[in-house]
C-alpha cells in the first residue's frame, strides 16, 4: 500500500456517523500548519478561502493550475490527510480531476452539483457521471458529493428536503464515499436527520455560527462537519476591524 492510499484511507475511516470528522477548513499551507498544531486529523480546503487568498473570485474564477499548485503547497506542508474543495472540476475531465488530485498529494476533494458560474442545478443523470468517472479513474480517493439543492433548488423546503435525498442516494451510489447537502442559511437539525437517514450514507454538513453545536449535529448522526470558508471570513473580519483601528491613530494591540 502506497503512502497516499494509507492516507486516503485514514481519510475515510474518519468518517463515522455520530462521531464526525470535524474539519476547520484552511486556505493556505500556514493555516493547514494549525489545524494540525491544534490535534486536527485531516485538512480541509475551502474554495471560498483560497481563491479571495489567491487574488481570485470563488466560483471557479481560480485558474486550474493556480488552485491545485495551492492544494499542493498545503498537502506537502502537513502529515495528514488532505481532501480538496475543486468546486466542480474547473471544466476537466473525470480522469484530469483524478490525475491533478494525485498529482497534487491531496487524497480527497468536494464536487458541488451547481454550474459555479451560473448556480444553476446540474441533472442527476449528469452530475452521476462525473463522480462515477472520478471515481473510475481514482478507486482510493475520498469523494464528498455537494448537493445544493438548498441553495439553488425551487420548491418549497420539504420538497427540496426530499430532492436532497434523491440525489444524495444517486450520488452514493455512483461512488461517493460522502454527501454533503450545504444548508447555509438555517441549519434544523430535525432536517439533518431526515438527511442523515434518508441519504443512508455518511452525511456532511456546514457549521453555521447560529446553527447547532457540535454536540448536537454529532447526536443528530451525521459523519463530517465542516467550517467552509467561516474562519477565512472571520480572521478577514478582524483584519478589517484593526485595520480602520489604525487608519484613525489607534493601536490594534489593545481591547
Amino acid at each position: 500500500m502506497t503512502a497516499a492510499s494509507e492516507r486516503a484511507d485514514r481519510l475515510r475511516t474518519l468518517h463515522v456517523p455520530g462521531n464526525p470528522l470535524i474539519l476547520p477548513n484552511a486556505w493556505d499551507a500556514d493555516s493547514a500548519h494549525a489545524v494540525v498544531a491544534a490535534g486536527f486529523p485531516a485538512v480541509a480546503t475551502a474554495s471560498a478561502a483560497v481563491a479571495p487568498s489567491l487574488g481570485y473570485q470563488d466560483g471557479e474564477g481560480t485558474p486550474p493550475d493556480e488552485m491545485f499548485a495551492s492544494i499542493g503547497r498545503i498537502a506537502d506542508a502537513v502529515p495528514v490527510p488532505v481532501t480538496a474543495d475543486i468546486e466542480r472540476g474547473y471544466g476537466l475531465s473525470p480522469s484530469e480531476i483524478a490525475g491533478r488530485l494525485i498529482s497534487s498529494g491531496a487524497v480527497g476533494c468536494n464536487l458541488e452539483d451547481s454550474d459555479p458560474q451560473t448556480g444553476a442545478l446540474v441533472p442527476v443523470d449528469e452530475q452521476v457521471r462525473l463522480l462515477a468517472g472520478v471515481r473510475a479513474a481514482s478507486p482510493e480517493l475520498v469523494i464528498n458529493a455537494r448537493v445544493d439543492v438548498f441553495l439553488h433548488g425551487s420548491g418549497s423546503h420539504e420538497e427540496r428536503l426530499q430532492e436532497a435525498v434523491r440525489r444524495g442516494r444517486a450520488y452514493a451510489a455512483a461512488g461517493a464515499d460522502c454527501v454533503y447537502p450545504l444548508i447555509a442559511d438555517r441549519l434544523d437539525l430535525s432536517d439533518v436527520r431526515a438527511l442523515v437517514d434518508g441519504i443512508g450514507a455518511p452525511v456532511n454538513v456546514a457549521f453555521l455560527p447560529a446553527g447547532p453545536s457540535l454536540a448536537e449535529l454529532a447526536a443528530a448522526g451525521v459523519a463530517r462537519i465542516s467550517f467552509g470558508p467561516g474562519l477565512f471570513r472571520l480572521l478577514r473580519g478582524q483584519l478589517e476591524s484593526a485595520l480602520r483601528t489604525i487608519a484613525t491613530g489607534g493601536s490594534p494591540y489593545q481591547r
